[in-house]
């Protein structure tokens, strides 16, 4: 142990540490338990697509509009839908895949507020997750391709996941699609005029995404993309 391990460690009694010693042992069993789940709920699904964005959108927003409609042409397009399940954006995804009759997916997690389902999941393609690194997977490792809409921090921790697992190599290219040119102007300028610019990227990373202005746009590039390379799993 290192100083502030042994600081840490004479706070509690043997006993008190040998119980947290095992809560630590069997969290593993917990997060390999998420995995199987998952893995099983998800390996024959077929390609999909992980719509992301705010939970926050209203559905008279315009935003949820066009989450509603690219989702339903990508069903029309043969591909499943896959969300984090929740309300906003999530839920005018899953609708869009529903009216359309496709598969439509949802990766819920438990949260200290609330988030619940919304209708629009298939019950049979619903699962509820406690840890946020494990339904990331999910959402990368069963999809073909990321429509990312406006949303906030936790939008922005899965579009930039995305982009490093690519960038590094740790995954095959798949379609990354920013829908929404004004909401995402500032973002892509800044990445274009700092980090660009300051050399923390190369300018070949500008090519990992694409970004849409409408649901015909966003559907065109996912398609695009498949036309030179072959449908498969990404992992």
């Amino acid at each position: 142990m290192n100083q502030d391990e042994l600081k840490i460690r004479k706070a509690f009694s043997d006993k008190d540490w040998q119980e947290i010693k095992a809560f630590d042992t069997w969290q593993i069993f917990k997060i390999m338990a998420e995995f199987v789940d998952g893995f099983e709920k998800l390996s024959k699904i077929g390609p999909c697509v992980s719509i992301f964005g705010s939970a926050r959108t209203k559905p008279e927003h315009p935003y949820y509009h066009l989450a509603e409609d690219i989702a339903h042409k990508l069903t029309k397009e043969g591909y499943g839908i896959i969300t984090g399940g929740g309300p906003g954006i999530m839920e005018a995804a899953n609708k869009g895949a529903k009216t359309a009759g496709g598969k439509s997916v949802g990766l819920n997690i438990e949260l200290p507020f609330e988030q619940y389902s919304n209708p629009y999941i298939d019950r049979d393609k619903l699962i509820t997750f406690d840890y946020f690194f494990v339904r990331k997977l999910m959402f990368i490792k069963y999809a073909q391709g990321f429509v990312v809409l406006p949303g906030g921090f936790g939008t922005m921790d899965e579009l930039f996941e995305a982009l490093t697992l690519i960038q590094t190599k740790k995954i095959g290219k798949f379609p990354i699609v920013l829908a929404g040119k004004k909401y995402w102007s500032g973002l892509i300028n800044w990445i274009k005029d700092t980090l660009e610019e300051e050399a923390m990227i190369d300018p070949a990373d500008l090519h990992l995404f694409k970004v849409a202005e409408d649901a015909n746009e966003a559907v065109a590039h996912i398609n695009e993309f498949y036309s030179r390379y072959l449908l498969k799993p990404n992992f």
